[in-house]
């Protein structure tokens, strides 16, 4: 019986130090990714502070493509219709050539914007445009901003990120309790966890912070957002994850020594 106990307890050390490995493995990608992402976040902020801080170009000359000021481009609609893009249906306005980029690609509007009601084939719009990047259109005083726009990127890559380092920072808290249960298991004081790994565990630990950011991004806008979504989150995951551990793991009492019959008190019975 003994014999079967130690090779269970190996089993499961061996078992335990795989785990490890797999949650640093793990990990370290996640904070590779978070680490290449983050390098490029300084460039999308300066972006970001350009295009914010540009102006309607000056209209007694023309601007080239890469100019940072606001082009106003003018064209004739060549189509306007509904399509689907994806899962999704999109106001799809054309414009006839010849026309300046980026308006000489399609415009992807709201199908339920005001626009798609008002553009029609022969009609006259005026598209804006940034550094070659499509901003807003306009026609008959009514205008609609476009997605994607280039202030939109920072606080993209920072999310991602975040996302990526907190789901390094998970792993690394598995690998830490993986080794930690090896370590137990070899002392004959395995940790059995009150609630098993699996889909309650995944969905405690990653979803609570993406709800968070979801709910204020809905309250505050672009860099506010991110920074009181961290604050929120850490005030949330710090303190919920020590009682999670203390409260989960909690191990089990070492075993009590087998005991031998008293040979000498029988023999003199």
């Amino acid at each position: 019986m003994q014999t079967v106990d130690m090779w269970v307890s190996a089993r499961s050390r061996r078992q335990a130090w795989r785990h490890a490995a797999a949650w640093t493995l793990l990990g370290s990608a996640l904070l590779a990714v978070a680490s290449g992402v983050s390098v490029a976040v300084p460039e999308r902020v300066a972006t970001e502070k350009a295009f914010l801080a540009a102006r309607p170009c000056d209209g007694d000359r023309a601007a080239p493509d890469t100019a940072d000021c606001l082009r106003t481009i003018r064209g004739t609609v060549l189509s306007a219709e509904n399509v689907k893009s994806g899962k999704a249906t999109v106001f799809r306005v054309r414009l006839r050539p010849p026309v300046p980029a980026p308006a000489d690609q399609a415009l992807d509007l709201d199908s339920h914007g005001d626009l798609s009601e008002l553009i029609k084939p022969g009609e006259e719009v005026e598209v804006t445009a940034w550094r070659n990047v499509e901003v807003s259109v306009r026609h008959d005083g009514v205008h609609e901003t476009l997605p994607g726009l280039p202030d939109e990127d920072a606080t993209g890559f920072v999310g991602i990120a975040l996302a990526c380092a907190w789901l390094a920072a998970l792993a690394f808290i598995a690998a830490f309790g993986s080794v930690r249960r090896a370590h137990r298991a070899a002392t004959g004081r395995p940790v059995v966890p009150r609630v098993p790994f699996g889909v309650a565990k995944c969905v405690g630990v990653v979803v609570p912070p993406f709800a968070v950011a979801l709910c204020v991004g809905r309250i505050w806008d672009t860099w506010t957002a991110v920074v009181m979504a961290v604050i929120i989150s850490a005030l949330i995951a710090v303190p919920v994850t020590i009682l999670a551990l203390r409260w989960d793991r909690e191990p089990t009492p070492a075993p009590l020594p087998d005991q031998q019959p008293d040979t000498a008190l029988s023999g003199s019975g």
